[in-house]
Protein backbone atom coordinates (compact mmCIF):
# COMPACT_ATOMS: atom_id res chain seq x y z
CA UNK A 1 0.00 0.00 0.00
CA UNK A 2 1.38 3.66 -1.03
CA UNK A 3 1.50 6.17 2.01
CA UNK A 4 1.94 9.81 1.62
CA UNK A 5 2.62 11.54 4.40
CA UNK A 6 0.48 14.30 5.76
CA UNK A 7 1.92 17.86 5.13
CA UNK A 8 2.43 20.74 7.48
CA UNK A 9 1.79 23.95 5.70
CA UNK A 10 0.70 23.64 2.11
CA UNK A 11 -2.16 22.97 0.00
CA UNK A 12 -4.32 19.62 -1.11
CA UNK A 13 -5.88 20.02 -4.28
CA UNK A 14 -8.13 16.77 -4.11
CA UNK A 15 -11.39 15.56 -5.88
CA UNK A 16 -9.23 15.99 -9.23
CA UNK A 17 -11.26 13.73 -11.91
CA UNK A 18 -8.87 10.64 -13.04
CA UNK A 19 -6.35 11.84 -15.35
CA UNK A 20 -6.97 15.49 -15.13
CA UNK A 21 -4.19 15.48 -12.17
CA UNK A 22 -0.96 15.85 -14.51
CA UNK A 23 -2.86 18.75 -16.52
CA UNK A 24 -2.98 20.55 -13.70
CA UNK A 25 0.21 20.03 -12.34
CA UNK A 26 1.74 21.31 -15.31
CA UNK A 27 -0.34 24.49 -15.54
CA UNK A 28 0.86 25.15 -11.88
CA UNK A 29 4.51 24.29 -13.23
CA UNK A 30 5.12 21.91 -10.23
CA UNK A 31 7.66 20.26 -12.50
CA UNK A 32 10.32 23.33 -11.55
CA UNK A 33 8.92 23.74 -7.52
CA UNK A 34 12.04 23.74 -5.41
CA UNK A 35 9.39 21.92 -2.24
CA UNK A 36 7.78 19.13 -1.82
CA UNK A 37 4.98 18.00 -4.64
CA UNK A 38 3.58 14.51 -4.64
CA UNK A 39 0.67 14.05 -7.82
CA UNK A 40 -1.19 11.11 -6.70
CA UNK A 41 -3.04 9.21 -9.71
CA UNK A 42 -5.77 7.13 -10.15
CA UNK A 43 -6.63 6.32 -5.89
CA UNK A 44 -9.63 4.89 -5.00
CA UNK A 45 -12.76 7.06 -4.42
CA UNK A 46 -15.96 5.97 -2.99
CA UNK A 47 -17.39 9.35 -4.56
CA UNK A 48 -15.67 9.08 -7.60
CA UNK A 49 -14.37 5.90 -8.42
CA UNK A 50 -10.87 7.09 -9.15
CA UNK A 51 -9.07 10.33 -8.56
CA UNK A 52 -6.04 12.44 -8.66
CA UNK A 53 -4.50 14.35 -6.04
CA UNK A 54 -1.85 16.73 -5.62
CA UNK A 55 -0.11 17.50 -2.09
CA UNK A 56 1.52 20.76 -2.18
CA UNK A 57 4.04 21.67 0.77
CA UNK A 58 4.38 25.24 0.42
CA UNK A 59 1.88 28.19 -0.11
CA UNK A 60 1.71 29.47 -3.56
CA UNK A 61 -0.74 31.43 -5.63
CA UNK A 62 -3.82 29.65 -7.62
CA UNK A 63 -6.01 30.96 -9.88
CA UNK A 64 -9.08 28.74 -8.86
CA UNK A 65 -11.05 30.31 -11.95
CA UNK A 66 -8.70 28.20 -14.11
CA UNK A 67 -8.44 25.24 -11.71
CA UNK A 68 -12.74 25.20 -12.12
CA UNK A 69 -11.96 25.41 -15.82
CA UNK A 70 -10.37 22.22 -15.64
CA UNK A 71 -12.28 20.37 -13.06
CA UNK A 72 -15.17 22.29 -10.88
CA UNK A 73 -15.59 19.52 -8.91
CA UNK A 74 -12.23 19.99 -7.53
CA UNK A 75 -11.80 20.62 -3.64
CA UNK A 76 -8.84 23.20 -2.24
CA UNK A 77 -7.72 22.26 1.49
CA UNK A 78 -5.53 24.78 2.96
CA UNK A 79 -3.22 23.00 5.45
CA UNK A 80 -1.31 24.99 8.30
CA UNK A 81 0.38 22.51 11.16
CA UNK A 82 -0.95 19.84 9.94
CA UNK A 83 -4.67 20.42 10.11
CA UNK A 84 -7.02 21.63 6.87
CA UNK A 85 -8.12 25.17 7.87
CA UNK A 86 -10.07 26.29 4.59
CA UNK A 87 -11.53 24.30 2.07
CA UNK A 88 -12.82 25.62 -0.96
CA UNK A 89 -14.82 23.84 -3.51
CA UNK A 90 -14.76 25.35 -6.80
CA UNK A 91 -17.03 25.52 -9.54
CA UNK A 92 -17.57 26.23 -12.93
CA UNK A 93 -16.04 30.19 -13.37
CA UNK A 94 -18.23 32.66 -15.73
CA UNK A 95 -15.69 33.71 -17.56
CA UNK A 96 -11.52 32.73 -18.41
CA UNK A 97 -8.87 35.17 -19.61
CA UNK A 98 -5.79 33.77 -21.18
CA UNK A 99 -6.61 30.47 -20.41
CA UNK A 100 -7.08 28.93 -23.97
CA UNK A 101 -6.69 30.27 -27.39
CA UNK A 102 -9.81 30.39 -29.99
CA UNK A 103 -9.32 27.88 -32.46
CA UNK A 104 -11.17 30.30 -34.98
CA UNK A 105 -8.73 31.65 -37.54
CA UNK A 106 -10.82 34.68 -38.16
CA UNK A 107 -11.13 35.69 -35.01
CA UNK A 108 -10.11 39.03 -34.08
CA UNK A 109 -7.60 37.35 -31.48
CA UNK A 110 -5.67 35.63 -34.24
CA UNK A 111 -5.04 38.75 -35.72
CA UNK A 112 -4.72 41.32 -32.76
CA UNK A 113 -1.85 39.62 -30.74
CA UNK A 114 -2.30 41.95 -27.78
CA UNK A 115 -6.33 41.03 -27.59
CA UNK A 116 -6.96 38.80 -24.00
CA UNK A 117 -8.64 35.69 -25.56
CA UNK A 118 -11.89 35.44 -23.35
CA UNK A 119 -14.53 32.37 -23.23
CA UNK A 120 -17.63 32.85 -21.41
CA UNK A 121 -19.46 29.75 -20.18
CA UNK A 122 -22.86 29.58 -21.99
CA UNK A 123 -23.95 26.47 -21.10
CA UNK A 124 -23.32 25.23 -17.24
CA UNK A 125 -24.96 21.59 -17.86
CA UNK A 126 -22.73 21.09 -21.13
CA UNK A 127 -19.88 22.90 -19.72
CA UNK A 128 -19.34 24.82 -22.88
CA UNK A 129 -17.55 28.20 -23.61
CA UNK A 130 -17.55 30.54 -26.36
CA UNK A 131 -15.47 33.10 -27.28
CA UNK A 132 -16.98 36.41 -26.59
CA UNK A 133 -15.08 37.83 -30.13
CA UNK A 134 -16.39 35.52 -32.51
CA UNK A 135 -18.82 32.55 -30.71
CA UNK A 136 -16.46 30.13 -30.92
CA UNK A 137 -16.75 27.35 -28.74
CA UNK A 138 -14.05 25.73 -27.19
CA UNK A 139 -13.66 21.83 -27.42
CA UNK A 140 -11.67 19.93 -24.49
CA UNK A 141 -11.46 16.99 -26.64
CA UNK A 142 -9.05 19.62 -29.65
CA UNK A 143 -7.63 21.99 -27.51
CA UNK A 144 -5.76 21.80 -24.12
CA UNK A 145 -4.40 24.45 -21.50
Amino acid sequence: MLKVDSIEKGIVIDHIAAGKGMKIYKYLNLDTAQFTVALIKNVCSKKMGKKDIIKIENVIDIDIDVLGFIDHNITINIIEDSMIVRKVNLALPKEVKNVVKCSNPRCITSIEQEIEHKFRLVNKEDKLYRCIYCDQAYDPNKQDI
